[in-house]
């Protein structure tokens, strides 16, 4: 499904009053669900959740949240303040963690500026959750945001990409030379065009409901 239908399948269920902080909700239980299945969590896999600015971000620190009670998780805010996030929805999904896990490290990375303990961070985690860009992403990839992809790329972790791997078009599957190559990519409501184009950044692909209950055009 093409980045715009998805965006139109969203207001139409959002006029249905699905609003948008129930799907970011929904998405985040589904990926956390899923990591749980996959991952034994009485291993205590360390999770590093990398969240970007936007409703992806969003998506990722919900995630992380359903995940805080059965590993060891921390979160990365990337290129904001976790006050200043986009969108009142993510920013509502990090009050709720931010209240609800206690022990949940939280670390704000605003600038090209990543000290080593972030760093370790990366090289230390046995999963990585890639909320950076979802759909709307465009043109290049700038500062924090290109460091931090490198970084996910050089850990050994398994790499868990949230509806499109960070950089990839979700269309086109084309990319400005920096991209994220996830494990899997946990899609949310029907699969992007541009995934199976680009086997080498979305890995496993796996489709999952956030409560919508039509397709585009119903």
């Amino acid at each position: 499904m093409k980045s715009q239908e998805m965006k139109k399948i969203e207001e139409m269920a959002e006029e249905g009053g699905l609003n948008r902080l129930l799907m970011m909700e929904n998405a985040g239980k589904a990926i956390g669900d899923l990591i749980s299945e996959i991952y034994e969590p009485s291993f205590n896999p360390g999770i590093l959740a990398v969240c970007g600015p936007g409703n992806n971000g969003g998506d990722c620190i919900s995630a992380a949240r359903h995940l805080c009670a059965k590993a060891d998780v921390s979160a990365i805010c990337l290129g904001t303040t976790v006050d200043a996030v986009k969108t009142e929805e993510a920013r509502t999904q990090w009050r709720i963690a931010k209240n609800l896990c206690r022990k949940m490290k939280i670390i704000e990375v605003l600038d090209t500026n990543i000290p080593d303990t972030v760093r370790k961070m990366f090289e230390d985690a046995d999963i990585i959750i890639d909320g950076i860009f979802g759909t709307g992403i465009k043109g290049e990839i700038k500062e924090p945001y290109a460091s931090i992809i490198k970084l996910i790329n050089s850990s050994t972790a398994s790499v868990i990409s949230v509806d499109i791997p960070s950089g990839i078009d979700p269309d086109t599957g084309e990319d400005n030379g920096l991209f994220v190559r996830a494990d899997i990519t946990v899609t949310l409501h029907a699969s992007k065009p541009g995934l199976s184009m680009r086997p080498d950044a979305s890995g496993i692909i796996v489709v999952k409901d956030i409560g919508i209950p039509f397709a585009t055009g119903q």
